[in-house]
């Protein structure tokens, strides 16, 4: 986020300047929140889901990101970030906030 950006803005901002597409702020859906613990910071991380966008996705930071590509849930990749890949899971299974990191 830049600073003084809502988080929407920054939303849309980055899904254009990411992916090439148009997302519309009211047209975000917040579906998860994680609290996440990285070695001694920690993090919310606001995942969002756009009801519609306008373009089509590409990869628009080819130097920054070697490829784009779709992966079911159930098969993503080994090197998926933890975090990432624990918020897919809490998002399949519905839940809108969880914990990462954190000792048990």
């Amino acid at each position: 986020m830049e600073r003084g950006e809502p988080v929407t803005r920054a939303m849309t901002r980055e899904a254009e300047e990411e992916l090439g597409i148009t997302i519309a702020e009211e047209d975000l859906e917040l579906v998860h929140t994680l609290h996440h613990l990285d070695t001694d910071h920690s993090r919310l991380q606001l995942f969002f889901r756009p009801a519609r966008h306008t373009g089509q996705v590409r990869n628009a930071e080819p130097h920054k990101c070697a490829e784009l590509r779709w992966w079911p849930l159930d098969g993503l990749p080994a090197d998926t970030v933890p975090y990432t890949a624990h918020a897919l899971r809490e998002i399949t299974h519905g839940n809108r906030l969880s914990a990462h990191g954190w000792p048990v």
